[in-house]
């Protein structure tokens, strides 16, 4: 992690580190798979990997941004917005990321960026109309925190990893099957298995990093802006307002709940096994301790 004045979590550390190395292991075992079933293509399969792992890294944070509605706004456009990140950039010694709003009544916020300097945060117009100042800087000092922590970066490479594995099996087989064989038919049946297999591991292991990264930056947000108690109220008014808006835009919303700071729709019973992160009663709890350890009320 760049230094800042954002508490260090080393357990955040080792679980990004574990991570990546599980889903990187696990995706050059899936290509080793497809260059031994598709002996003479391999060439074509590496190159389709290596080049969307490239594109994927250096235009991840735009992809992100575009596909969730975000629009860069200058000081004199959203003057408040900027003002509080101006204000916690100051506070936590770190580069000030561009700031942007996503035109969308679903109250939330998200942060995109593989890199302090290419970081963005970003507010939906929903959020602003509803949050207090200080609440706000609390939402704002969570998404910094994953900036400074550099999780936001790995969770987007982890989780385009599943994706790739889908999109590479099926070039993979158009290109193999098209020159015939008598090993076709059980290709047919290997190859998408183990891409099946591939995606279900690494969506798993992502969603196991994804809520133990929200509990770390409520955690190192509230301490950096000295009330875990504002950002608890953010958090309370945010996952309430979300029953009042439209399922329609809700669903539009849900691909993205990994990079929110609160899920568009959440789950109950087994689906919050899946979930990307832990439930409300949970960060509460544990932004309540927080407020006790620093001696408020």
């Amino acid at each position: 992690m760049a230094r800042t004045r954002y508490a260090p979590d080393r357990g955040l550390t080792r679980r990004m580190g574990l991570t990546m190395f599980l889903i990187g292991l696990l995706y050059v075992v899936f290509v080793g798979v497809l260059i031994a079933a598709f002996g003479n293509a391999w060439p074509f399969i590496v190159l389709v990997a290596g080049g969307f792992l490239f594109a994927q890294f250096w235009f991840s944070d735009r992809i992100a941004a575009y596909s969730m509605g975000a629009r860069e706004v200058t000081p004199e456009q959203a003057p408040e917005l900027h003002g509080a990140v101006d204000r916690l950039c100051a506070l936590a010694d770190m580069p000030k990321p561009k700031v942007a709003i996503a035109d969308t009544d679903v109250p939330n916020a998200f942060a995109t960026g593989r890199s302090q300097k290419k970081a963005m945060v970003c507010a939906t117009t929903g959020l602003l109309r509803r949050l207090e100042r200080d609440e706000l800087e609390g939402v704002l000092a969570h998404e910094l925190s994953h900036v400074a922590h550099r999780d936001v970066a790995v969770m987007t490479v982890a989780a385009f990893l599943g994706v790739l594995a889908g999109l590479i099996t099926r070039i993979a087989l158009w290109t193999g099957l098209s020159r015939g064989g008598r090993n076709n038919n059980a290709l047919l049946l290997l190859i998408p298995l183990v891409s099946a297999v591939v995606y279900v591991i690494s969506f798993l292991l992502t969603r196991v990093l994804s809520r133990y990264r929200e509990l770390s930056a409520d955690r190192t947000g509230a301490l950096l802006t000295g009330r875990p108690s504002a950002l608890a109220s953010a958090l309370t008014k945010v996952s309430g307002q979300m029953g009042r808006i439209p399922t329609r835009d809700l669903r539009q919303a849900e691909p993205f709940n990994a990079f929110y700071f609160a899920p568009a729709l959440s789950g109950d019973g087994l689906s919050r096994l899946f979930s990307s992160h832990p439930t409300l009663e949970q960060r509460l709890d544990r932004l309540g301790r927080l407020s006790r350890e620093l001696g408020q009320p």
